[in-house]
């Protein structure tokens, strides 16, 4: 399947391409080998280290690797979503080893679920497609809870809430103004203010 992308089209992605900080350099597989395209290999390394949140050579070169093991399409790692893959993590910024052991068990999850999908579109099999169907569901709960691992962890498991109908009693002080708090803090200060908090 090919895709080809009308002029505009390519000079809005080559713009926004632009628009970025240093672009990291692209991973190539060249028979058993992940090559990284960059004039200087030290250099390229550390670039696409950084944009995927690796540590460390040993942890970029191990992702690199089970990113090409989860690419595998007819036993044989696949360029194209290998492509796609690295540059989805990029997109997600991983900042720390956690972030991007996450991030790239994510874009796994959504190959594997986009692969699933396919199957379940080509079968006609009615014991294939209610085993599809499960695996997709279940596919897809996964990615939607690693979005929400994702998100606490990069909010340190905060929890955004809105303060509506807000009163003050005599002696109490209120604080006008947008501001995030945990909410065991906001309950353990009830006594002094009255406020009803929703979810955000």
């Amino acid at each position: 399947m090919t895709t080809s992308l009308t002029v505009p089209e390519t000079t809005a992605i080559a713009a926004s391409d632009r628009a970025g900080a240093i672009p990291s350099p692209k991973v190539k597989l060249r028979r058993r080998n992940i090559v990284i395209e960059h004039p200087d290999p030290e250099a390229g390394e550390a670039l696409l280290a950084e944009a995927l949140g690796a540590a460390d050579r040993d942890a970029l070169h191990g992702l690199l690797s089970q990113l090409v093991k989860a690419s595998v399409v007819a036993r044989k790692p696949d360029q194209g979503t290998l492509a796609f893959m690295v540059s989805t993590l990029k997109n997600i910024a991983p900042r720390d080893s956690l972030e991007s052991m996450l991030a790239a068990q994510m874009v796994s999850i959504q190959v594997a679920t986009m692969r699933c999908a396919c199957r379940l579109a080509c079968t006609e099999d009615v014991q294939q497609q209610e085993s599809l169907t499960r695996a997709l569901t279940r596919l897809s709960r996964t990615f939607a809870a690693q979005i929400e691992a994702l998100n606490r962890h990069r909010s340190n498991g905060a929890c955004a809430i809105t303060v509506q109908n807000l009163s003050v009693q005599d002696g109490g002080k209120a604080v006008v103004g947008n501001f995030s708090q945990h909410a065991n803090l906001i309950a353990a200060q009830s006594g002094l203010v009255r406020a009803e908090v929703l979810p955000a």
